[in-house]
């Protein structure tokens, strides 16, 4: 009589177990159905991947979203709307976007950008930025002729700053009277810079310079060495721009080798 008890309990206690184990690996059973709790942490890392880390507080509110998908997804099946061709078509453009985005993830970990090359590529645009940087103002004009009367104007000591302010079609720096703050000269078109590096602080051309653009007067207030950010405070940019462009150069040359028909 004893024995019988003792496996009665027994039994009871396995029987009783088997829906505990499930659930410790599974979110719910939805309709008989397990939802594997994996759902839920591919859900908490999408969040935190769009800027929403998912805090132990919110485990309950990412069970009840995969239980509701669940409960939509077993009636949409049971409609039979997972055998329409939209719904095929759609579910081959998610199948593509999942393993082409893993592909790229999987190419950066396997190529990554070290130290050694964001120091050479930090190197190249120091070297291409190094000299002089000019704050110039200008004041642009669309003819010859309105800029040379300017020119008479500011020789008889009317203020360039006014003038920029009245006539230049350039609205960003007619505004601020003609200010183009500090720059290094390739910044800017080759005719205005190749006038602007001849100037001295200080002074004004002698003559309209033409552009594209129109005819500019152009003044020359300071000059100085370029002043360039440090390595630190650039490199996350940097790191960004050489996975950008290896990443691009790996799309290119696969598409490069595929065979087209």
């Amino acid at each position: 009589m004893k024995k019988n008890i003792l496996k009665a309990v027994a039994l009871a206690t396995l029987v009783g177990a088997i829906p505990f184990a499930a659930l410790a690996q599974n979110a719910a059973i939805v309709n008989g159905k397990a939802v594997p709790k994996a759902r839920m942490d591919v859900l908490a890392q999408q969040l935190a991947a769009a800027g929403r880390p998912v805090t132990p507080e919110m485990q309950g509110q990412l069970r009840e979203e995969v239980i509701a998908r669940e409960v939509f997804m077993q009636e949409a099946q049971k409609q039979g709307l997972d055998g329409t061709d939209d719904y095929k078509n759609q579910l081959e453009l998610a199948r593509q976007a999942i393993l082409i985005r893993q592909l790229f993830e999987n190419y950066r970990k396997n190529n990554p950008v070290t130290d050694a090359d964001v120091q050479a590529e930090y190197d190249k645009f120091v070297a291409a930025n190094s000299g002089k940087e000019y704050k110039a103002r200008h004041i642009l004009v669309e003819t010859e002729d309105q800029a040379n009367k300017i020119l008479a104007d500011l020789k008889k000591g009317a203020k360039f700053e006014d003038i920029a302010k009245k006539q230049s079609k350039d609205p960003g720096s007619g505004a601020n009277g003609g200010d183009l703050d500090w720059a290094a000269p390739a910044s800017f078109v080759p005719e205005f810079s190749e006038a602007m590096i001849k100037l001295k602080k200080g002074e004004t051309t002698a003559a309209p310079v033409k552009s594209q653009f129109g005819y500019h007067i152009i003044r020359v207030d300071d000059i100085r060495q370029a002043q360039l950010p440090k390595l630190e405070e650039v490199k996350p940019q940097v790191v960004q721009q050489l996975q950008q462009q290896r990443l691009q150069k790996y799309q290119e040359d696969l598409r490069a080798k595929a065979k087209v028909e």
